[in-house]
């Protein structure tokens, strides 16, 4: 089954900035990306990487000077949206009143080319008209400086460049440059290729190259799923989760960002409006092992580049939660004044002050991240014994500080505790470099490990468990209640069997559940209390019922997640349990990351039907 949508509406000036949802498609090669709403404008897009200026930022400025690139034709009266099966083009169709329409193709080009992935941060359109001849109006208006500063604009025979303080963009077409300069409706009667991106003569006619690029970026990606090793059950979930997580890595370095946007309110007038263009370790170890069990394992190779130099460059000190795509140790916080946000839900925040946060997890996730390079023969540069020696100063590090208060994952800008889920990371250290060692030889290692891992669980178990609740608390002597205690089955420090777990889950279930949906906790925080349920719990939650024998009601609580996606199969952050609305930031990788996993523990076997 191919996810798409049809939509109907009076007019396109009625899709105005203040109207603006979540129901995109995302485009990208792995480099950069961009979202793309049910009309196929280009309402958001950062050049030249995930973690830049907005050329197109309509997704948060609903003011006049919004930039976008938009494709409007005349009498406009519905709208279908689809990709093309198991790839990364999105296909859009307009049609106005008389039933004639235009097939808008997006796409970021990706494949392979001359010993190397050919990667650009090139956007390329192709419109052409399905049924007659229709009017159609080009309006591209890309701006800098996160909207502030239009660009100088200069024209050629054939392209026109727009020029900002820092980089010159190029529109190449075979469509009439004056039209698309004023914006003025003309008649499309024949395809019309777009190619725009950096400041680069073509070498060749534009209509073969975006041919070619099509065909080559089609042929790329339809062969990078056939590798996958899906579950039998919701395949095309599976497979668009997976695309989606592929073009959340930043290719160039092997980061891995937690979503494509900023400043999407986690719920309406929140003012919970964060940057999540950036590498959150605790994120990105999801993701690998999401792609790992899909034998994806070619993403795990290019973030452990990334991540050993995390690793080399902390030299067994403090490790931050989060780092730029870049490897950059700083991203303080600022507000775009001038922006209203997301359906003018201010502030748009730029940077995130978690990178000075002490999130204990992250030792943890850092190390359960590199743990199947120890035992891969699939892969290219297989860990060994180096690799372990790095490793085991970061879980030094972790067993240091494990009965010490952090952020907590969830990132409590104004309360430090000792998490119960950084505890469990911290443990989760000390028992993966014990199985390393185990598998490398180190018996001495492997002793000291085991015996450290042994500590922290135990204190763990004892401290965490409150007895009133029949539930393990959020916190080491706490009483709240928090989801993420469920990861306690799930990285396997307990058996999903034990009383006190099936306990905990009926607890959280009673105290975080909205239906079908999950919260992250009960107690309040900086804003107050949680109003949307966050998506990767309601995935935990689907998982622990599956561990704990509940299998049925986790199949229809997956099924009411898979219905909260958006028209082509995407997930944001948050969901309203009221509205079913997306909310947060988007796509999410975590979200994505819950349909991978969830599928592949509740799909029936493959052996039961061949």
């Amino acid at each position: 089954m191919i996810l798409s949508s049809t939509e109907s509406s009076p007019t396109p000036s009625l899709r105005t900035a203040s109207h603006r949802s979540l129901d995109l498609g995302v485009i990208g090669n792995c480099a950069f990306s961009a979202l793309i709403d049910k009309m196929g404008c280009i309402v958001w897009s950062c050049l030249p990487r995930f973690d830049s200026d907005p050329v197109f930022n309509a997704l948060i400025d609903t003011s006049d000077h919004a930039s976008l690139w938009g494709i409007k034709i005349e009498k406009y009266e519905r709208s279908e949206q689809f990709y093309e099966p198991n790839t990364a083009v999105l296909r859009t169709c307009l049609y106005d009143i008389n039933g004639q329409g235009i097939e808008i193709t997006d796409f970021a080009p990706r494949f392979y080319s001359r010993g190397r992935y050919f990667r650009p941060t090139t956007i390329v359109r192709r419109v052409k008209p399905l049924e007659g001849a229709v009017r159609i109006t080009v309006q591209l208006r890309p701006r800098f400086n996160w909207g502030q500063l239009p660009p100088i604009i200069t024209q050629d025979s054939h392209y026109i460049r727009y020029v900002g303080p820092t980089q010159m963009l190029r529109l190449t077409t075979d469509a009439p440059l004056s039209y698309i300069a004023s914006e003025q409706q003309f008649l499309l009667d024949r395809e019309a290729n777009f190619i725009f991106g950096p400041d680069e003569i073509l070498t060749a006619d534009i209509k073969n190259i975006v041919h070619d690029f099509e065909q080559n970026t089609i042929q790329y990606w339809r062969e990078w799923s056939s590798r996958l090793a899906i579950s039998l059950e919701w395949q095309d979930a599976v497979i668009r989760a997976a695309i989606t997580l592929k073009l959340s890595l930043f290719e160039d370095t092997g980061a891995i960002i937690a979503a494509m946007t900023t400043s999407i309110p986690e719920a309406p007038n929140s003012s919970r409006n964060w940057d999540y263009r950036y590498c959150w370790l605790r994120d990105a170890f999801f993701v690998v092992r999401a792609l790992n069990s899909l034998s994806e394992v070619s993403t795990m190779e290019n973030y452990l580049r990334w991540l050993q130099n995390i690793v080399l460059r902390s030299k067994g000190g403090h490790i931050k939660p989060l780092y730029g795509i870049g490897l950059e140790e700083s991203l303080p916080e600022s507000i775009v004044e001038h922006l209203d946000g997301y359906r003018g839900q201010a502030p748009v925040r730029v940077g995130n002050q978690a990178y000075e946060h002490f999130q204990h997890d992250v030792y943890g996730n850092i190390i359960l991240g590199a743990a199947q390079a120890f035992y891969d023969r699939r892969l290219m540069r297989p860990a060994g014994l180096s690799e372990f020696e790095h490793l085991e100063s970061v879980g030094e590090h972790a067993y240091k500080i494990y009965k010490q208060p952090d952020a907590g994952m969830w990132e409590l800008r104004s309360r430090a505790r000792i998490h119960t889920s950084s505890v469990l990371m911290n443990w989760a250290a000390c028992d993966r470099l014990a199985k390393i060692a185990h598998t490398l030889g180190l018996l001495k290692r492997e002793m000291l490990w085991r015996d450290r891992a042994d500590k922290i669980r135990e204190y763990l178990l004892d401290n965490a468990w409150n007895e009133a609740r029949g539930a393990f608390a959020e916190s080491v002597g706490g009483r709240d209640l928090d989801a993420s205690v469920l990861l306690m089955a799930e990285v396997n420090m307990i058996n999903s069997k034990d009383p006190r777990f099936i306990s905990t889950v009926e607890a959280l279930e009673r105290s975080l559940c909205d239906g079908p949906y999950m919260r992250r906790y009960e107690a309040p925080d900086d804003f107050g209390k949680p109003e949307t349920a966050f998506n990767i719990c309601t995935f935990w939650r689907i998982d622990a019922l599956a561990r704990i024998g509940r299998r049925e009601e986790a199949r229809v609580i997956f099924e009411a997640m898979l219905a909260s996606r958006n028209h082509l199969g995407l997930l944001s952050e948050d969901t309203h349990p009221v509205t079913g609305e997306m909310w947060g930031n988007f796509p999410q990788t975590y979200s994505m990351v819950g349909i991978i996993n969830c599928a592949m523990r509740l799909s029936v076997p493959w052996d039961s039907v061949i």
